[in-house]
This record gives structure tokens, sequence and C-alpha cells, in this order.
């Protein structure tokens, strides 16, 4: 059986794992995931925080670094999987970053906080996939009709991301007020019925709130292509991030998880710990800005969350910003990627027979 099927293409298993920035999800735990024949997929967010020229040329710095974890995802996977990277819309140089990856050795290019509506005419190789994150029927409705009516193509498949998802949100804090009460499901479904309104087939990915292969398979059954999980995979051995940053999700409690406001604009799920209470009181100027996101202007930023990234990933998690999925608090140990897999794939086996 195998899922997800795009460009003469397929997953092995229903499962991508989410891209986590700053340094989360790298070539190590993509991999791995793509070596149990799911998407791994790596973050465009920072990858090259860790190198000696990243504060003076952050751009050079991240490509190399998005080259060298790709290589290492490939020589880990062994032929097996697939490979995507994701970028936010709201990073600075988009575009750059987006023409530079789309000449890369990976299958899917991944893209959300923010409608990516140009991607299509950035992206030269037509062998890249291209898969935008929209968190409603509408979004993926005009996302749809500027593709075709600019571009004369449709995405190879859509994420659909609901409010339970982790790090930044595809919502403003006035459509969380307002939408309290949409669900994952409601959101799949108003995605099906915009496709079916364009005439298209277009597979539909879920993501936000998967936790269990029981969840998996009933949308599966509601006829979604594959699920979309970040927040599950940072507990395994393989997760790039510093063993402090999983160490946070198992000490978490369900009331340490809540919204905290991002200088990107838009909302974000986090734990709460010393940052996250330090910057809800007080502003946290940026010691040295690196020009990462579009909308944030770094002489009121209310901290630096390049910053904040790096120190959480990095083992500082005191001054850091840990993103988290609203299921966070549920992970009680950390297990091999393989484990956890295929401890997801016979809940949906138990489930699907």
């Amino acid at each position: 059986m195998s899922f997800l099927h795009f460009k003469g293409k397929h997953l092995d298993i229903p499962i991508i794992q989410g891209g986590m920035g700053i340094g989360v999800s790298l070539g190590n735990l993509a991999g791995h995931v793509m070596k149990e024949g799911g998407m791994g997929v790596i973050s465009a967010a920072q990858p090259g925080y860790r190198d000696p020229d990243f504060k003076r040329d952050p751009f050079t710095a991240n490509i190399k670094a998005l080259k060298a974890e790709i290589k290492k995802a490939r020589e880990i996977a062994q032929g097996k999987g697939l490979l995507g990277v994701n970028i936010m819309v709201a990073a600075q140089q988009y575009d750059r970053y987006a023409t530079e990856i789309g000449l890369l050795d990976i299958d899917v290019i991944i893209s959300g906080a923010g409608l990516p509506l140009e991607l299509p005419n950035l992206i030269k190789n037509e062998d890249i996939a291209l898969a935008p994150i929209v968190s409603s029927g509408k979004a993926a409705y005009l996302l749809c009709r500027r593709w075709f009516q600019r571009y004369l193509r449709y995405p190879d498949f859509i994420i659909i991301e609901g409010p339970l998802a982790g790090g930044h949100l595809g919502f403003s804090w006035d459509e969380l007020k307002a939408h309290s009460e949409q669900t994952l499901e409601s959101i799949f479904e108003d995605c099906k019925k915009a496709l079916e309104d364009l005439g298209q087939n277009i597979p539909l990915v879920v993501a936000g709130g998967i936790y269990t292969g029981t969840d998996i398979a009933a949308f599966l059954k509601k006829g979604a292509a594959a699920v979309q999980m970040a927040t599950r995979f940072i507990a395994t051995f393989e997760c790039d991030a510093h063993e402090n940053f999983k160490q946070m999700f198992l000490s978490a409690k369900k009331e340490d998880i809540d919204f905290v406001i991002s200088p990107s604009g838009y909302p974000g799920r986090a734990i709460v710990n010393e940052f996250v209470t330090l910057m809800r009181t007080q502003r946290i100027p940026p010691i040295q800005c690196v020009n990462c996101l579009r909308p944030c202007k770094p002489a009121t930023t209310p901290y630096c969350i390049t910053e904040a990234l790096i120190n959480a990933v990095s083992g500082d998690v005191d001054h850091g910003l840990v993103f988290t999925g609203t299921n966070g608090y549920r992970i009680e140990k950390i297990v091999s990627v393989h484990a956890l897999i295929d401890e997801l794939m016979n809940e949906i086996k138990a489930v699907m027979i």
C-alpha cells in the first residue's frame, strides 16, 4: 500500500515530518524519517545558525547548511522516502531563498506562514513538487485560482494546518478568537469543497493536533492522502535539537502550553518557560539583528525570534523559545524514529483493518 502520490512519487507510510526551525529538523531527523518510508522535512529557517559567518552573511550560511543537511539526509535514508524543505513566506528574501532551494536535491518545497502566491514562478525544476500550507478552504481556493491563472498549474498537494498546530500558526489573532470553534476536521471538509468547486482532485494532507495512529487513520478514512506531524518527532533520539530542548516536553503540563506573540505578526504556540514569562512583561531587545522576518521591526520588536529559537535549540531553554503543538504535554519519553513510526503504523493498521 502507498500514500500521497505526486509526480510519479509516493510515500510508503502516510506521514510527513513537519519542518521545525531553528535547527530542530535538520538532516539527521529528516533522514531517519525518510529511511522509514516517510517524508523528512528540513526547515529553511536559519539552518546555518552554527556557521561562524552566520551573523555576517546569514543567506550564504543558510544555503551552505541546507546543502550539507540535504546530503546528510540522503545518506541516512539510503534511497528511501522523500525529502522536503519548508520555507516561511514571512521570511526576508523569501524569493531568493525559494529560487536557490529550487536548485537543490529535494523532492518537495513546502511553504506556509503566509500564502506562497508566486512560488511557481520561482521554481524552475519541474521535478520538485510544490505544497502550500493553508488554514481555510477560502485560502486554498484563492491560491489554486492564482496559480492556475498566472502559471497554468496547481499545487502537487496541499497541507491543511488547523489551530492545534505548533510554532507559527496560519491564523491571525482575530481569526483565532472569531473561529475558536473551528476544527481541523471542519477545515478539511471546507478545503475538499473548495477543490470540488475548482474541479480539481489535489491530494490533501492534514496537520495540527495529529498525535496517534488512530488520529491518522481517522483522516485517511475521510480522504486525506497523508498527515503532517512535527511535535512527536521532537522527542526522538534522532531529532537535531539539544537534549535540554527535548526534556522540556517530558516535563511540560497541559497548562504550560499557550499562545505567544511572534515578531512575524502571527500567533505562535509554545511551552511557557522563563523566557515567555519575561517577554510577556517587558521588551527583550535584539543583540544583533540578522533581518530574518519581513514583518519584524528590530527597533520595536518584543524580542528577537532568531536569538530565542537558537538559544532553545542549543540547550539554553530558560532564555529561549520552545515551540510545540497543543499535544506536546502528552509526550512521556524519548524514543527512536523507528519505534515512533512503528507504533503509529501499528495503530493505523488496527483501525483500518
